[in-house]
């Protein structure tokens, strides 16, 4: 079976709310997502977010900042054992989708918060969770071309908080040696750098990512630890498309790729 990336197989779809939406099949555990056909649908990203941190620790607690439709919360949920996991989202309606896909895979360890990462602290105490993992907007406000509607430009362009400020609010939740994964575009990477020394995480493992051998790299894979040392693991590419434009087996494995398999 072709992994999910970007054009999911629909196995239902229905109208809620006047609003199109489709249960699709993450291909991991029997694990369904709701996604809202006219919103910001997730991409390969975060799948292979999910596989590079599947060294997370089990029964640990785990942040999900902007987790959108909660892809990241749900496939860890199984992936690495938590004991807790919580995903927030700013949209409500989007946030919404995100608690039913819990709902529906009845999944007693994850839950949806609908809360701005910039008020998250209104609620939850600083240095309260041992991991924290974020597929953040790539696109800084004015740049690029428009997203079709608001849910994607939201979801794709910061807008209540930046770069700076997604940073700094991951390394407040987290608790000293505790863990930060994230994916984000290659050239954001220096200003990444940036932000995580002046918060103190310490990157501990980088993965760059190519469409193709030869190409550039448009993601990067991201671990830091709190406070942490300053020794570094460069890891090998990871490539995507063969050159026919199938897959590599990399990229098919890590679909199905858990803590029992790892």
């Amino acid at each position: 079976m072709l992994p999910l990336i970007y054009f999911i197989e629909s196995i239902e779809g229905f109208l809620y709310n006047k609003v199109m939406e489709r249960i699709d099949d993450l291909q991991f555990e029997n694990l369904k997502i709701i996604q809202d056909t006219d919103g910001f649908r997730f991409g390969i990203d975060s799948v292979l977010l999910t596989d590079f941190a599947i060294d997370i620790k089990n029964n640990s607690t785990i942040a999900d900042l902007g987790t959108g439709t909660g892809v990241l919360t749900i496939l860890l949920s199984k992936k690495v054992n938590p004991k807790k996991i919580i995903g927030f989202e700013k949209q409500e309606e989007v946030a919404n989708l995100a608690k039913r896909s819990v709902e529906l895979n009845k999944l007693g360890n994850a839950e949806i918060r609908n809360i701005d990462i910039k008020d998250v602290f209104n609620e939850y105490d600083r240095n309260s969770f041992d991991v924290v993992v974020t597929n953040p907007p790539y696109k800084k406000q004015g740049t690029g071309i428009n997203a079709a509607n608001e849910k994607q430009q939201i979801s794709r362009f910061e807008s209540t908080v930046d770069l700076a400020g997604w940073i700094k609010t991951a390394a407040n939740l987290i608790n000293s040696k505790g863990s930060f994964y994230m994916v984000y575009r290659t050239d954001r990477l220096g200003e990444l750098i940036e932000e995580l020394n002046k918060n103190k995480l310490a990157i501990k493992r980088l993965r760059f990512v190519h469409s193709k051998i030869g190409e550039q790299s448009n993601l990067v894979l991201l671990k830091a630890i709190k406070n942490g040392g300053t020794f570094v693991t460069v890891e090998k590419p990871l490539i995507i498309y063969n050159e026919d434009g199938s897959y590599t087996d990399e990229i098919m494995t890590a679909y199905n790729k858990g803590k029992e398999n790892s």
